[in-house]
């Protein structure tokens, strides 16, 4: 049974970097617009980037693409019964898999999506409560990326708060910092432009 387990998990954790890598943003640009979104705007294949070069349906069919593939390794981890760390890898997978997607090259999106469909398969609350705070933070200031990373700051300490009495998953805390961190380094150029003022807002070129 050790041995299946294990067996299931690094099949989980291939199928999970496979799925991850799905370019759905690469894939509206080009189908949709005839562009390589990797060579428009911020140069990311991810759903912010498809709103301003290809339009606001296929940026929220493609956001809606990006979260399920962050939850279903999760998802499909805990259907096989394995533990908080596999679970946790699963979702991991996913994320690489959409930063860095075997098919293009290594370039991929930004992360926030697909991390939020890995919290929601992990711990739903959690994953609304960072996407109720990146909506909100949206609504003043039509910012996506001010948006993500205040979202991804709040994280660790949303998934604190959410352990019940003498159930502190190690796994699950870890998990926040770590995409706290990807989001925050995947940020790095837009946080720089936030500083000086010259990040466009929801509605304006960039």
């Amino acid at each position: 049974m050790h041995f299946f387990s294990e067996t299931s998990g690094i099949l989980i954790l291939g199928f999970g970097y496979l799925l991850g890598s799905t370019p759905n943003g690469y894939l509206a640009g080009q189908w949709l617009a005839g562009i390589d979104l990797r060579q428009q705007g911020s140069g990311s294949t991810g759903a912010t980037n498809v709103l301003r070069h290809v339009g606001k349906w296929p940026a929220l069919i493609v956001f809606l693409l990006d979260v399920i593939k962050g939850a279903i390794p999760v998802l499909i981890a805990r259907k096989f019964l394995l533990n908080d760390y596999w679970q946790v890898a699963a979702g991991l997978t996913a994320l690489v898999g959409h930063i860095w997607p075997v098919w293009l090259g290594w370039r991929g999106g930004k992360a926030v999506a697909t991390g939020l469909g890995m919290l929601l398969g992990l711990t739903w609350q959690v994953g609304m409560a960072c996407f109720g705070i990146f909506l909100t933070v949206l609504s003043f200031s039509r910012i996506v990326s001010l948006s993500s990373v205040v979202a991804a700051i709040s994280l660790p300490f949303l998934m604190v708060l959410s352990f019940e009495e003498n159930d502190f998953r190690i796994a699950y805390l870890a998990l926040s910092v770590i995409t706290m961190a990807i989001v925050l380094w995947r940020h790095r150029s837009n946080l720089q432009r936030l500083l000086v003022g010259k990040e466009p807002k929801i509605g304006r070129s960039r």
